[in-house]
């Protein structure tokens, strides 16, 4: 999956956390989040937080589909709220997609 497909998906697909979600599609999105709260950073602190905001429940939802794509529960995310523990979800977010079918569906067409 590319840089726009990826962000045109996740976008699309923001309140949807069931199913999967590649690795591609979670990594180019996560690229997209970056590049867009680091431009507003730079031009107010308002707009930050209201690109913040924007992100806040796409991210969730790809997050858990994410999850889901190596067969975890999406609830997992909430190691984020837990300081060095929330670096499990950094390994959990690099491992391959099951390439057979789980409780969360086909594997997704990367």
């Amino acid at each position: 999956m590319d840089f726009q497909t990826a962000v045109k998906t996740c976008f699309a697909k923001y309140t949807d956390f069931s199913g999967r979600a590649s690795r591609s599609e979670f990594w180019w999105f996560i690229l997209a989040e970056v590049v867009v709260l680091v431009v507003a950073s730079l031009i107010h602190q308002y707009v930050y937080f209201i690109a913040a905001l924007g992100f806040l429940l796409p991210v969730l939802a790809v997050g858990a589909r994410r999850l889901h794509d190596i067969g975890k529960s999406g609830w997992l995310q909430l190691l984020m709220i837990i300081p060095l523990i929330n670096l499990v979800l950094i390994y959990f977010f690099v491992q391959p997609t099951q390439p057979e079918t789980n409780a969360h569906g086909a594997p997704p067409v990367a």
